[in-house]
């Protein structure tokens, strides 16, 4: 190899030269819309298709390796060209059609004088239109574009294809690794080796974004101890969506600059704080210069919060405000979403590795480094604590969100502290449960049965869910034949693949020969792939080996295991977990039908999704966040069979799929993996095999077919990411987009009064007190009767106006303790003299709608209606036990669990 130090060597790029009537495969190729239409995958494919595969499914690469004489005489192929007009015809069709959002909201896009409501906001069109901004350190779009590692990114990447078909106004903005992930392959004792090759960005759907002032690349900076780092904008185009990619690999950068865009989560921690610098405060100023002016910033995971940094420091250079009014300006606009159900799982820097990256920035920001490294740790009184990325997210964006239901309920508990006295069910974190974009993922010949039953247009309306209910006209046959042709598909693959990997591990002929013959096509398959970290247990159906050899050896109800996935290369416990399935499968002859499948990326996710008979997924519950492979599956009819965590907590129909336990939780991991791992074995032996080979006379295994069209039916509307897309539109766009509209006009006047309210909160809060509470009740009251309240509040220099004062009331447990409570405004309905003043009477009632133990209590809460989806931490005062009220400071929430009930009754 020639080093470039060595001599400096000029490059230019060769481009495809194709005959005039196949210029519009140039088009197609640099646009990732033909990822998600088979048609358009065809096109590529007739040119060459042995080529095809070589390039991994690379359109742009193809076209410049096909020979000419190939090219010259398609042109000349009149079918080939009919269908090539008819998809470039398509996808232009795409770009400029009226879709959900123009259609739904064209006020945002038009300035159409009608109000919106949403979340029960009225938004102002006057507004202006909407723009989001979506971070994501990830994308996953195609296999051959492999900026991605696993569910992370391919969920950002179905994001950005369902904004394409839903037409939203949004761009993506991430990082472009020069190596992206490792590529895996195991070595001969089945220990997970890595290799980094580079991507070829000259063959790649992307191209430099050119100034035309300059003629050159967009470029920006940012800073770093002691040097500035030059960056270079890339523009990948996913149908409608520009996602914009950030280069450090440039010659006047340092050596070690130019390696911070080589790979994705690799290197060590240093290597991770500049990456997050530059996709985060490198990703905003990337925006500014090439004329982007988002509305909204959407956080996908805390990899990109310094963006608030970059933000708030950029409000305060135009406007000449105090941090904590730019921060109110920038906070309203600001989306988190967190997919991380453990605070290990987060990104989180020493003090004195901040202080060193960030003294920069202080000035700009208008803090010093107590300030900010505040912003990023949950005890804000803690010196030694570690700056969190997700904190940071927390305390500087006024939307967050989990990623299902039950992440959204694990998400509450562990962050509760920031908001110290609020009950865990109302800290202001909501929950958008993750999807798939459906036309990635389904199979084609799937697909062409879903526009024969259910119509061309199932996948463009979010909110459509009685189409799908169409399914149950297709007939069973039909989608038996299909599905079987898929799983003949995905063995024939597999083989292939066992050959190739086994090959590289230098076994013998007649034992790679063995191994891929050992799959059958016409046997139960289930399927295992996701990364392989030790909560995801994927050996937990290796857990009795006696059991499970007694399946595999069955002669009636025979079955095979796919596995894939990855470990991190720093992972030595995920990667001894390859190692034990590697070393389990080569112990008989029957258990060679357990196959581990190399390298997983989303060509092996789609394979195996899209061919399975049954989808294992066996996390320790509350460790998944979401998880979308099991999504992927259902919408091809495969079956669920798995730990109610994550989406399918919420997903699960026993008529469709199979939990595994009814969603215990266990103090000790070995119970847990005993008792879960029998209950899979119990499925399996006594539900799932006999099912799947239950055939009738026509040898249809027709109550199985049911499950695969009720999977399809209520899995694929309800977990889309069009439906995902258009709920985070409708639930925090479009509302963060008129509330910031609301703080940011007049320079910054709405922030600018906001801040001085929070401020004259803060300073009087301290005399807030209730000092009596009243009611009609008494120790037993029948159900649904009224229960009156009155409650005497000292208010010192605040107004009624600018407090919610709140009777809160639920069930009570034996300890005294409310589960679950609703809040009731209360009135002002006197001011009281005596005690210096501030003292009023607020009054209200309740009605008990249930029997049994039931409470309440009153607690006080500042009022501002620009105060929307967040909340002010340290600001709540509840009816305590000694009459005197409270003020909790941040980081105080020991007195929390001192609130008194101040009424408990027998309801019946």
């Amino acid at each position: 190899m020639l080093h470039s130090g060595q001599a400096r060597i000029r490059s230019f790029r060769v481009v495809p030269d194709l005959p005039p009537p196949l210029r519009p495969l140039l088009e197609l190729a640099h646009n990732l819309w033909w990822t998600w239409h088979p048609e358009a995958v065809d096109l590529f494919k007739r040119l060459d298709r042995d080529l095809w595969q070589e390039t991994y499914h690379n359109p742009v690469k193809l076209l410049g390796l096909v020979r000419q004489s190939v090219l010259d005489r398609t042109a000349e192929d009149q079918s080939y060209l009919h269908n090539l007009n008819s998809v470039h015809a398509r996808f232009k069709a795409h770009m400029t059609r009226n879709s959900w959002f123009q259609r739904q909201y064209p006020q945002f896009l038009e300035g159409a004088p009608a109000a919106h409501e949403a979340r029960g906001q009225t938004i102002d069109p006057a507004s202006g239109p909407m723009r989001i901004a979506y971070f994501s350190a990830e994308f996953g779009l195609t296999e051959c574009f492999q900026i991605y590692s696993g569910g992370l990114g391919c969920l950002a990447g179905d994001h950005l294809k369902s904004a394409s078909e839903l037409g939203l106004p949004l761009c993506g903005v991430g990082l472009l690794y020069r190596c992206g992930y490792f590529h895996q392959y195991l070595n001969a004792d089945g220990w997970q080796q890595e290799t980094y090759p580079d991507i070829d960005f000259p063959n790649q759907p992307i191209h430099r974004l050119i100034d035309p002032e300059t003629g050159e690349q967009y470029r920006v900076s940012v800073e770093l101890p002691e040097r500035s780092v030059t960056i270079g904008v890339w523009r990948c185009n996913v149908g409608r969506i520009p996602l914009y990619l950030l280069d450090t690999n440039f010659p006047e950068n340092r050596r070690e600059d130019r390696d911070i865009t080589r790979t994705l989560y690799g290197g060590d921690i240093e290597t991770r704080i500049q990456q997050e610098i530059v996709l985060g405060i490198g990703g905003v100023r990337a925006l500014a210069k090439i004329g982007e002016t988002p509305t909204v910033f959407h956080i996908n995971e805390g990899h990109a919060a310094f963006l608030a940094v970059e933000r708030i420091s950029t409000l305060r250079d135009r406007y000449g405000v105090s941090f904590d009014e730019a921060n109110r300006a920038s906070a309203a606009a600001n989306l988190f979403t967190t997919h991380t159900p453990v605070p290990a799982g987060i990104d989180r820097f020493a003090p004195e590795l901040m202080e060193r990256y960030f003294a920069p920035y202080l000035h700009r920001l208008g803090l010093d480094a107590e300030g900010l490294l505040a912003l990023g740790r949950s005890n804000v009184f803690d010196k030694s604590e570690y700056f969190s990325m997700a904190v940071l997210a927390l305390r500087t964006s006024n939307s967050c969100n989990a990623v299902s239901k039950l992440h959204g309920q694990v998400s509450r508990s562990m962050w509760q502290n920031i908001w110290p006295g609020v009950p865990e069910p109302e800290v202001p974190i909501a929950h958008v449960t993750n999807g798939v974009h459906a036309r990635s993922w389904i199979s084609p010949n799937l697909m062409k049965l879903f526009d024969r039953y259910l119509g061309p247009d199932w996948q463009l309306d979010p909110t459509d869910y009685e189409t799908w209910d169409s399914i149950n006209e297709m007939p069973d046959e039909e989608l038996w034949r299909t599905h079987g042709r898929q799983r003949e598909k995905l063995i024939t693959w597999c083989r292939r693949r066992i050959r190739k990997q086994m090959r590289a591990r230098g076994l013998g002929h007649d034992e790679i020969e063995k191994s891929a013959a050992a799959l059958d096509p016409d046997i139960l398959t289930i399927g295992f792939a996701r990364r392989f970290a030790t909560y995801k247990r994927g050996t937990l159906l290796m857990h009795d080996p006696d059991r499970l050899r007694a399946l595999f050896n069955s002669k009636e109800r025979p079955l095979q295991l796919l596995i894939a996935g990855k470990a991190h290369p720093a992972d030595g416990p995920g990667k001894d977990i390859i190692r034990q399935i590697v070393k389990f499968a080569s112990e008989s002859d029957h258990l060679n039908r357990i196959v581990f499948l190399e390298d997983y990326d989303i060509e092996v996710a789609r394979r195996l999704v899209q061919g399975c008979d049954v989808w294992l997924n066996t996390p320790r519950r509350g460790m998944e966040a979401s998880g979308t492979s099991g999504m992927k599956a259902a919408m091809n009819g495969v079956i669920n069979v798995s730990i109610l965590d994550g989406w399918y907590d919420e997903g699960h129909e026993p008529n469709i799929g199979f939990s595994i336990g009814k969603g215990e939780t266990y103090d000790d991991p070995s119970l847990e993996d005993a008792v879960e791992s029998r209950a899979l074995y119990d499925l399996l032996e006594r539900q799932i095999l006999p099912e799947f080979y239950q055939r009738d006379e026509s040898g249809m295994p027709r109550k199985w077919i049911q499950r695969m069209k009720g999977s399809i039916r209520a899995y694929t509307p309800r977990f889309s990411t069009n439906r995902m897309v258009a709920d985070y539109t409708e639930q925090f766009y479009l509302l963060s987009h008129g509330v910031a509209h609301t703080l940011r006009e007049n320079d910054l006047a709405g922030a600018k009064g906001l801040s001085a309210q929070i401020g004259r909160l803060r300073q009087h809060w301290g005399r807030v007190s209730i000092r009596k509470v009243e009611s009609n009740v008494t120790t037993s009251i029948p159900v649904r009767t009224p229960v009156r309240v009155r409650t005497l509040v000292e208010l010192g220099e605040l107004k009624p106006s600018e407090v919610h004062v709140q009777l809160f009331h639920g069930e009570v447990t034996s300890l005294g303790d409310m589960l679950h409570g609703t809040a009731v405004e209360l009135h002002a309905t006197a001011e009281q003299a005596g005690g210096g003043g501030g003292l009023y009477t607020f009054e209200g009632e309740f009605a008990a709608a249930g029997s049994g133990r039931r409470g309440f209590t009153v607690r006080v809460l500042p009022r501002d209606d620009r105060l929307v989806g967040t909340m002010v931490p340290g600001l709540i005062t509840w009816y305590q036990q000694d009459d005197t009220g409270a003020h909790f400071e941040s980081g105080d929430a020991s007195k929390y669990a001192a609130s008194k009930l101040s009424g408990v009754m027998a309801v019946h």
